[in-house]
């Protein structure tokens, strides 16, 4: 897929495409209308990763075209990435070419950054990073205001922090969350706000136990938390579990058990089929589930999750690929019907389309 041309004029028509595709191929599933949370045609995205193309004495920011994969696009800002990235480009820029330390086999550079304001930059070097590094590299953060991390072949310099810290507001609730360097964490800020809102509206009325999979660093786990009795949250990511485990006692969601489990594991632990010693302290017999709620890499729900997933009067999805999730679904239409659907545009520009459902079981 080649670059996307980033162009505000072009966007409502782009998104009203995509709309309309997906429209089209759940149609035969019954799907009721959805709602359409846009994103901001600019400076949508936390995170951006760039090469570096030195040329002379000097370099530029640099990406590649897939369809040209030897031509670097040299690029003094990014429009897609956030106002804080952008303005802190050309100062990371003039800060490490003023220095010989900081510039000497530079390769790439990837920025981290949050709603809240807090930024985190990994510089990448072809060579071993040293004490002469690290002094430079730490004059470099603190004039910047940031925090900096190194990394080379088989090494990573942590100078103060490998993580963001994130704050928002969610209908009236201040929601906190660390997000570790080389963790997964939503791209784009406001569509995430807007999911979060939209999972929390489908969830409101359900009530008893939640079990969610997936749960990455906790983003949709302590949104909704409020909502359930109990939540049962797994992942299989050690990065993100840990994350989650930080993000639940930063929040003081105490209904909130995290598992590091896959999701075969916790589905043959519910079917009886496994006993898990990492289930020791949690009573899977006590819980009441009502809803099950699944938000899947690309690749969507494996079979015997499908069939867990049977077992649930709801199953609230969200999807980063809505092809996976018409196959998921069309397997579970026998015993679920589409309740409510809503797409949610992470990336624009692109033809990724991140979407939701809510399946309730027939009578």
């Amino acid at each position: 897929m080649p670059l996307p041309c980033i162009d505000p004029a072009l966007y409502p028509s782009q998104l009203a495409a995509k709309v309309a595709r997906f429209r089209e191929d759940f149609a035969p599933l019954g799907l009721p209308e959805p709602q359409v949370f846009a994103s901001a045609p600019l400076h949508y995205r936390l995170r951006a990763e760039f090469r570096i193309w030195h040329q002379g004495g000097s370099w530029e920011y640099a990406m590649f075209d897939p369809d040209a994969p030897r031509r670097p696009i040299l690029m003094r800002d990014f429009p897609a990435a956030s106002a804080a990235i952008c303005a802190l480009m050309p100062r990371l820029r003039e800060g490490i070419l003023a220095s010989e330390r900081l510039n000497r086999n530079f390769y790439a550079v990837e920025f981290l950054t949050t709603l809240s304001g807090d930024m985190l930059v990994t510089l990448i070097y072809k060579r071993s990073l040293d004490a002469a590094w690290e002094e430079a590299a730490r004059t470099l953060a603190a004039q910047l205001g940031i925090a900096v991390i190194g990394r080379s072949r088989g090494q990573k310099l942590v100078l103060e922090r490998d993580w963001v810290q994130e704050a928002f507001e969610l209908e009236g609730r201040q929601l906190r969350y660390r997000q570790f360097e080389g963790g997964f964490s939503q791209p784009n800020g406001g569509v995430n706000l807007q999911m979060l809102g939209w999972a929390r509206s489908q969830a409101r009325p359900l009530g008893g136990d939640l079990l969610e999979l997936y749960c990455g660093n906790g983003n949709f786990t302590l949104a909704l938390a409020p909502l359930f009795e109990r939540v049962l949250a797994t992942e299989v990511s050690k990065t993100s579990i840990h994350a989650a485990q930080y993000n639940r006692e930063l929040n003081g969601a105490g209904n909130v058990a995290l598992v590091r489990m896959a999701s075969e594991e916790i589905s043959a632990a519910l079917a009886g089929r496994e006993s898990f010693e990492r289930l020791r302290q949690i009573d899977l017999a006590a819980h009441r589930f009502s809803t099950l709620f699944v938000d899947p890499p690309r690749s969507g729900l494996d079979p015997a999750t499908l069939e867990l997933a049977r077992g649930f009067p709801y199953i609230l999805y969200i999807s980063c690929n809505p092809q996976t999730l018409l196959d998921n679904a069309r397997a579970l239409a026998d015993s679920h019907r589409i309740a409510a659907a809503a797409v949610f545009d992470q990336f624009p520009y692109t033809h990724h389309l991140e979407t939701g459902l809510l399946l309730q079981r027939r009578s």
